[in-house]
This record gives C-alpha cells, structure tokens and sequence, in this order.
C-alpha cells in the first residue's frame, strides 16, 4: 500500500512548499503528481495536506508519514551504500575542480557527508593546476567538475544539478534599486564588477550583455564574493551573482537584488563527470547527496 516512492514525494512537498515545485522535483507532471497523492489518501481514508495552502499544510496523517519518512529513507540510503560495498564497487578516486567561485556554501557540506559515508573512495579538490578543468577531466586528472559551461568533450557526461538564476547586485541607495529587473543597456553605465575569469564563462555576459552588444563603462575584479559585496555596497560597482550567493546579503539588509530582464537570468548547474564512472555507485550516491544537499541549504534554485 505505502511505498518509498510515496514517501519521497510527501519529502519533496514539504521541501518545495507546492506541488508545482515538488512535481518539478520529482521528476512528474504536476497532474501526476496529484493523481498520486490523491490515489494515496484515498487507500490511507485520510487527506494528507490541505488544499490551496502555501506553503503546503500537512494534517495529522501527513505529518505522521513525513516522519516515517524522516526515520525510513536514510535507512535505505545507508543500505543501498552497504550492499554497493558488498558489491566490491566501494573503492575509487573522485578528484574534483569548481569552476564556481559561490559554489563551497553547498559543496562543502556534501563532500563533508559523502566522505562520512564512503571512507574507501579518495576525495580530494587539487589546487595549483595551470589547465583548463574540462579538457583535464577527460585525460583522467580530474574525476568530476562543477561547471555552468558545458563543452562537448569526447567520453564526457553532464549531470545537471538544479537551475538557478542570476541576480544583479546593487547598493541600497543606487539608481536601480527600486527596480523589479533591467535591461541591459542601463548597465551601460555602470562599472560592473566580476569574478577574475574569462567574460566567455560569465552568464551576465553570454547570457544578458553579449546578444544585446552592451559593454559596461568599466570592468572591475574581485576574488571574493565578500569583497565584491563590500564595493557594491560602498557605490563602486554592481555585480552579477547567483541568487543563493546573495541571500545572506539581501536578509542582513546590506545590498539590494534586481533581476537581470524580464523574465530573469536563468543557468543550470552541471557536474562533468566521465562515461566510464557513471555507472560506478559512489558517483551516483555522490550526484544525489549533491542535488539532496544543494536543495536543503540553497533558496531559489529549481530542478534542472
């Protein structure tokens, strides 16, 4: 009657808040997704949630399965790594290269977890390289790159991780502050400050600047997100960011966000990872705890 598939949804529900979102991240249309639960309810004789609530409102009943399933899915989670080791397929190497400067607040945490979890497999994230990540992954340097660029490389495969959208960054007293999104000419003239990496892997760039042929009146570099934060806030510059990358910013009331057209800036997060490792279960555990972690710690992304 109750399956594990039913518990992930509930999970996914309560996460995502509706089930526009919670479908998304089930991988179902939302029809779907309602058929399910609805089916569900009716074999339990109990509503799970209430109705037209946002975020979703749990019963009684509702709240006594997403328990179940709080105590039941790690259970199997941690059986499916015992019987991968049983396997003999334990054992493995995953170094890796982030081509994301805001990427560490939610890939810590997951190669903290995973490590917990697959104490045989050799993690490591090398630092010193003078190549390019992609190229390195396919002659075997590295195992796994987290890039927002994919290139069509031989023997490569990109799993996407979620979707996330960029924000323009502005001081609270700046003359675009009170706007609900840009163009991109009123960037125009504005000193526009980035990452020290090629303009080629900036979505504010490839994405809004580059098809619309505006340049910035000046370009400025920083190597910290905290630095970037600080000029901006100080009226030097404005600055292209992942959502997630500005949220401690925007909730301590420090900088101000604009979306960056009408209908936002929009990129998908990728891991790069070889054909040959795949199919191995510590890189498909790994991907999961990813996406897992990435949706826990990280406001406003969506399923890729």
């Amino acid at each position: 009657m109750l399956e594990l598939r039913h518990l992930r949804t509930l999970i996914a529900l309560r996460d995502a808040g509706s089930l526009v979102e919670a479908a998304e991240r089930v991988h179902l249309t939302q029809s779907a997704l309602s058929h399910q639960l609805k089916d569900l309810e009716e074999r339990l004789g109990n509503p799970l949630f209430l109705r037209k609530t946002r975020p979703v409102e749990f019963t009684r009943a509702g709240q006594r399965l997403l328990a179940l399933a709080e105590q039941v899915l790690p259970e199997v989670r941690m059986a499916e790594r015992d019987l991968a080791r049983l396997a003999g397929d334990e054992r493995g190497r995953l170094h890796m290269a982030i081509e994301c400067h805001s990427c560490f607040q939610w890939l810590m945490p997951t190669i903290d977890y995973f490590r917990d979890h697959w104490p045989e497999v050799e993690v490591d994230i090398p630092s010193g390289h003078n190549f390019d990540p992609l190229p390195a992954l396919a002659r075997e340097q590295l195992d796994l790159v987290i890039t927002a660029d994919p290139q069509p490389l031989p023997g490569v495969h990109y799993e996407p991780l979620f979707r996330y959208e960029g924000l323009l960054a502005v001081a609270k007293q700046h003359r675009l502050a009170g706007k609900t999104w840009i163009g991109p000419a009123e960037l125009a003239n504005e000193t526009l400050i980035t990452y020290p990496v090629e303009h080629t892997r900036l979505d504010v760039f490839t994405q809004f600047l580059d098809p619309a042929g505006v340049r910035p009146q000046e370009i400025r570099t920083a190597e910290l997100t905290i630095m970037m934060m600080q000029l901006v806030a100080s009226g030097r510059g404005v600055c292209a960011l992942p959502s997630w990358a500005l949220t401690e910013y925007l909730e301590r009331d420090y900088v101000r966000a604009v979306a960056l057209g009408e209908q936002g800036m929009w990129s998908t997060l990728f891991a790069a990872i070889r054909e040959d490792s795949r199919d191995a279960p510590w890189m498909e555990d790994f991907l999961r705890t990813a996406r897992e972690t990435s949706f826990a710690v990280l406001e406003g992304i969506k399923p890729a």
